[in-house]
């Protein structure tokens, strides 16, 4: 480029105001995020005082909570009356003395009610909870996708700022979540579960098979619902295309399952070989395998080949329970029983005789979680009912029957969070989670009453939970 064409492009840029042209494109989440190379052009081109200056940082917003009794995630008492200060993102400080309200803070009257972590269910499908499988299947996927994204907002006014997916394609649930074009909790994405063929994550039909060598993926493996995989090789290829695509951990399905129509509850699936194989690809890349499954056989070959968390195992016998306890591996149960939140198979069907089955254990299950002091996650397991996404608290509650209501609490809280902590560098949220103290992320709810006197306080999240903040953030406020 000549002299006099340099000099012709900076008299044509000189013309525009930097206050002009920063202001029109200030409200754009793409401007924000090229700024700076924007103005390293700028400066490039040779024209260093119209290099965008960086704009001064906003002060962190703040929040005080006055006159809250907390439960921190593990206590089984509520604090005394105390106040809370969110700086930004942070629990900035806690204290019984009065806290100086900043002139630009937020101040909440708690007036007295309790103020608890959000809640984390360590076992949701977001992606298919809310929709009837026949639909999932067949309709258009960016209508399927919207209605996942108005159920995730649902599910955060419900007092569930996380939820660890293990199964499904939420990487652009997640995504829209966290750049805020979407309300919803944070996410911890799995991807697609692997299955083998004939598994419980395998949704093909009978006329779908056999399947040739360069036949086209079903249809729900290419939505990344699932991905059927046998052989280590196969295996290997599904497990990083997860991580990939961003999976927090990995889902294997290990043994057969009640909703689905071609495996038998008590098979086992996968050689210890092929979740070794998962196993070690995961660990490449510092997160964890977990796995459905139901049998002693099925949960201790997962075991062996180090998994970190057992799904459901509600089938569980003492040998395995015992195992599960001396390895240290999490057993993420679900409170299924054969009552009102039960899907209705119909009766006399295989899914129904087998559902039968598999909710006379849980209470043997819990039992044996109890009994050998195993990790003890908790979590929904809802599957493509909309009606039975919106009782995801009644579902904690239930939990009494084995636990008492502080037990419960702390379950859904501070153990749920160290069960996402075990995806370790591929955490999506780093900081701590679960608990109200100093220096935590501030995802909170404002109870009103006290949960740990009456549990049943959590099933009506719409009456009962005054405040909802996830990182910081308000999205509901009744006080």
């Amino acid at each position: 480029m000549g002299v006099d064409a340099r000099e012709e492009r900076r008299t044509r840029l000189a013309r525009i105001s930097p206050a002009r042209f920063e202001g029109a494109v200030a409200i754009s989440p793409l401007w924000r995020g090229m700024r700076l190379g924007v103005a390293a052009w700028l400066a490039a081109a040779g024209l260093p005082g119209l290099a965008l200056a960086q704009q001064p940082a906003a002060a962190p917003a703040l929040t005080l909570f006055q006159n809250v009794r907390i439960f921190d995630g593990k206590s089984a008492a509520l604090s005394p009356p105390s106040n809370v200060l969110v700086k930004g993102n942070v629990i900035e400080s806690i204290s019984t003395a009065p806290i100086v309200a900043d002139p630009a803070a937020t101040v909440i009257a708690g007036a007295g009610r309790t103020l608890m972590p959000g809640l984390i269910d360590a076992h949701v499908h977001m992606g298919m909870s809310t929709v009837p499988l026949l639909l999932l299947m067949t309709a258009d996927s960016n209508y399927t996708m919207l209605r996942q994204g108005k159920s995730a907002g649902e599910m955060l006014m419900r007092g569930f700022t996380s939820g660890r997916d293990v199964g499904g394609n939420t990487f652009g649930l997640k995504r829209s979540i966290d750049e805020g074009h979407l309300v919803g909790p944070r996410i911890w994405p799995s991807g697609a579960t692997i299955s083998q063929t004939s598994g419980h994550g395998d949704f093909r039909q009978i006329h779908d098979l056999p399947r040739a060598s360069g036949d086209q993926l079903h249809f729900s493996e290419r939505l990344g619902m699932t991905g059927v995989a046998d052989g280590t090789d196969e295996v290997l290829r599904r497990v990083r295309e997860q991580l990939m695509r961003g999976a927090s951990h990995i889902k294997l399905m290990a043994g057969g399952g009640v909703s689905s129509d071609f495996d038998p509850l008590d098979v086992s699936q996968y050689t210890e070989t092929e979740i070794r194989a998962a196993v070690e690809a995961a660990e490449d890349w510092g997160t964890y395998v977990t796995v459905h499954a139901y049998t002693p056989r099925a949960i201790q070959k997962a075991i062996r080949a180090g998994v970190k968390c057992i799904e459901h195992g509600n089938l569980a016998d003492e040998a395995t329970a015992r195992m599960m306890a001396e390895k240290g591996v999490w057993w993420s149960l679900q409170p299924f029983l054969d009552d009102e939140d039960a899907i209705p198979f119909r009766e006399g069907s295989a899914n129904r005789k087998k559902q039968i089955e598999m909710t006379a254990g849980t209470d043997t299950a819990y039992r044996l979680a109890k009994q050998y002091k195993v990790k003890t996650a908790w979590g929904t397991d809802t599957l493509f009912d909309p009606k039975l996404a919106t009782r995801q608290g009644a579902q904690l509650a239930k939990l009494v029957r084995w636990y008492s209501p502080a037990e419960v609490l702390k379950m859904a809280t501070a153990d749920n969070a160290e069960v996402l902590a075990l995806s370790g560098p591929r955490n999506p949220y780093p900081g701590k989670l679960g608990v109200v103290e100093q220096g935590a992320l501030a995802d909170l709810l404002l109870v009103d009453g006290d949960p740990l006197a009456n549990i049943k306080l959590i099933e009506d999240p719409d009456r009962n939970f005054k405040v909802i903040m996830k990182d910081g953030n308000i999205y509901k406020n009744q006080t």
